[in-house]
């Protein structure tokens, strides 16, 4: 028999990983924790919290140490976006988009003057960035964007809008993908753009269901004029660059799920313990370890499929398919423990007291952002049956 792509991963921690994991949530419980419900009344994160989480480490994680990184491997990467879920996945979205989707971007395809100009900002958090690729018509479709990007000499003159771009109105820098050439995927480019360039205006979007505390925006690009040296990789390369961010940003997405999973069980463990009815603990009506078990059994189904697919990427490996299982699975899975423990938790379940409506309200986005479950899904069956199923 022919082994299994990964299954011979050690699944022990090692004792740098397990340090990692411990500092990380005694950085968190004590800076962001105390603030979550706060900041998601406010609809804001305090941008303070951005150059502590860079202390730590969290912005620098698989960033190599020559362009001012950890070089930490993705199974601690995992355990630090897990941790972030757990926490507060608005806090999370700030790293996971500025480091994971931007910052990895650029350590693979940029030039090593784009790497030392922009990782060393992005991994000490001196600089956050933002992914510009969903348009407002152009969702799961991003083959088909329409900012368009105009070669004028030495440079390019670039028209159009972005929408539900994270970090939006606080980065410094975007991610732009916009179209050089004909329709379809091939006629798509990538540009590092700052954000103070003229043209750039960037519009938050308040009144979301979940997420609150990220700065969401509308971005809009009017005869934005930037330097030929912007370009990231090459005209036409901007489709398959950002769908292979996409693909490790859904193991970033999988294990901030798995936090949240872990957070709602950590919850309803506390209060089902602690909360008595009849006399006695809830955690002692079946019904209730019930929904506690279908809780533990999907954070450690989920956390091993994240797991998988960091090996796969550290193995370089195909993972495309095995990061769409980790997304796919985990961003439900964090649906239901987040409904499960607010149904422990009943009427106080439904206030802010308590974590878990806020945990219902941002897992619900992770099945809708870096792909809907049901792009997940296409891609799974794709690659399971070798058809491409019809959109």
């Amino acid at each position: 028999m022919v082994p299994q792509q990964g299954v011979d991963m050690d699944l022990a921690l090692t004792e740098e990983q397990q340090s990692f994991r411990q500092l990380a949530r005694e950085f968190l419980d004590k800076e962001v924790v105390p603030h979550r419900a706060a900041w998601d009344r406010a609809e804001s994160v305090d941008i303070s919290i951005v150059p502590k989480l860079a202390e730590i480490g969290f912005f620098g994680l698989t960033i190599p140490e020559e362009y001012g990184g950890l070089g930490g491997d993705y199974i601690t990467y995992c355990l630090g976006m897990e941790e972030l879920g757990r926490a507060d996945s608005a806090v999370r979205g700030i790293v996971s988009v500025s480091m994971g989707l931007v910052g990895k971007v650029i350590l693979s395809h940029g030039t090593e003057e784009q790497k030392h100009e922009w990782l060393p900002r992005i991994a000490s958090g001196e600089a956050l960035a933002c992914f510009g690729l969903t348009e407002p018509d152009n969702g799961s479709d991003p083959g088909h964007l329409k900012t368009r990007a105009v070669r004028d000499g030495d440079h390019y003159i670039i028209n159009g809008s972005k929408i539900f771009i994270t970090n939006g109105t606080w980065a410094n820098l975007c991610l732009v993908f916009a179209r050089t050439g004909g329709p379809g995927p091939k006629g798509v480019a990538a540009f590092l753009v700052p954000t103070d360039t003229p043209g750039f205006e960037a519009r938050e979007i308040h009144g979301k269901l979940g997420l609150r505390g990220q700065a969401t925006a509308e971005l809009y690009f009017t005869d934005m004029k930037v330097p030929a040296s912007a370009l990231l990789g090459e005209e036409g390369q901007g489709f398959s660059i950002a769908m292979h961010s996409l693909d490790k940003g859904r193991v970033s997405v999988g294990a901030g799920c798995v936090g949240i999973i872990q957070g709602c069980l950590e919850a309803a463990v506390d209060y089902a313990t602690n909360r008595k009815q009849f006399d006695r603990p809830i955690a002692s009506y079946q019904l209730i370890q019930d929904l506690i078990a279908d809780m533990s059994v999907d954070a450690d189904a989920g956390r091993l499929l994240t797991w998988r697919a960091a090996d796969l990427i550290e193995r370089g490996e195909p993972f495309g398919t095995a990061a769409s299982k980790a997304k796919y699975f985990c961003s439900e899975a964090a649906v239901r423990a987040a409904n499960n423990a607010i149904q422990l938790f009943g009427g106080y379940g439904y206030v802010d007291e308590y974590p878990v409506a806020k945990y219902m309200r941002d897992a619900r986005v992770m099945t809708l952002y870096e792909g809907t479950s049901q792009i997940q899904k296409l891609l799974i069956g794709r690659a399971e049956t070798g058809i491409s199923a019809f959109l």
